[in-house]
């Protein structure tokens, strides 16, 4: 199992995909709990982030596009690891 902050580490960079199971874990890691699921739609809540951030895999990786949204979201809302 690799550990929440080495995958956070590859975000960060940029380094190419990144299994959906590990996103997961790195959301975790940062305080977000999964609230629902709905279909492929993954919907995580975090209380100090006033909206939800929806993640579904692209095959068994993590879409891009939401990695960049949750990486926005760590700096605008001053998000820590709590690994």
């Amino acid at each position: 199992m690799v550990k929440a902050s080495k995958v956070y580490e590859r975000l960060v960079a940029g380094r190419g995909r990144v299994p959906f199971h590990d996103f997961e874990r790195v959301l975790a890691a940062f305080g977000f709990s999964l609230d629902r699921v709905k279909g492929s739609h993954h919907i995580y809540k975090h209380r100090l982030v006033p909206r939800p951030l929806s993640v579904q895999p692209r095959g068994n990786a993590a879409k891009p596009y939401q990695v960049e949204q949750f990486l926005d979201m760590v700096e605008e809302f001053g998000l820590t690891m709590d690994e």
